[in-house]
């Protein structure tokens, strides 16, 4: 007796199911003159070796900063303290414009860190390249530049009484460079989404 729902033969074309392992890549080899020239790239490390010496530094710095600043807690005034403490703070921005520099500098143009689910593993390390270290290494100076110019506001007070360190002059610049470089930032946020637009379509035309 024929069956009334027949079972229909397999394909061999659908037998390979999406889940099944992507082997492996193989290894190019590459002959002498290019594997020279990208061996090159080693040739950054003793740079971030000395990014990461100048953090040292920097951690030093922090140190001498925080302890003049508990030494003389019953003798500042409050002005003094907010500039010593904006100094902290000049120094932080500063580690961390290094940190962003030596970890994102070293995954994109020497080799992969390889630290894909470490607890510690920064957000924005898993799709960092060229162009986000760009407009994040912009933000980051701007954010330094913003420290320097309120440091330069709150001492530009007393530039009437004339014991201040800076002057009209040296106020404005400052104003005019700090404008500057957020421009500049913009700038290169705007060309970085314009880039990625035009890939985008580019990819979307030959999709179809």
């Amino acid at each position: 007796m024929r069956s009334a729902n027949p079972i229909p033969a397999s394909n061999p074309q659908m037998s390979v199911t999406s889940d099944a392992p992507v082997p492996p890549k193989q290894r190019v080899e590459l002959r002498p003159i290019p594997m020279l020239i990208f061996g090159s790239r080693w040739l950054q490390l003793p740079l971030y070796v000395g990014l990461i010496i100048a953090q040292g530094v920097y951690v030093v710095l922090f140190l001498k900063e925080l302890w003049h600043l508990f030494a003389h807690a019953f003798d500042f005034s409050e002005q003094q303290i907010m500039l010593a403490v904006l100094g902290l703070i000049d120094v932080v921005m500063i580690s961390n414009l290094l940190v962003m520099v030596i970890v994102g500098g070293y995954e994109t143009f020497v080799s992969r860190l390889n630290l894909q689910g470490h607890p510690d593993e920064p957000e924005w390390l898993s799709h960092v390249n060229a162009s986000v270290l760009k407009i994040k290494l912009a933000m980051a100076i701007i954010g330094i530049s913003s420290i320097h110019l309120l440091r330069t506001f709150i001492e530009a007070g007393a530039l009437s009484s004339g014991k201040s360190n800076y002057t009209e002059t040296g106020v404005m610049w400052q104003t005019i460079i700090h404008t500057v470089f957020i421009l500049s930032a913009i700038g290169i946020a705007v060309v970085d989404k314009l880039s990625n637009a035009a890939i985008e379509e580019a990819k979307q035309s030959a999709g179809h």
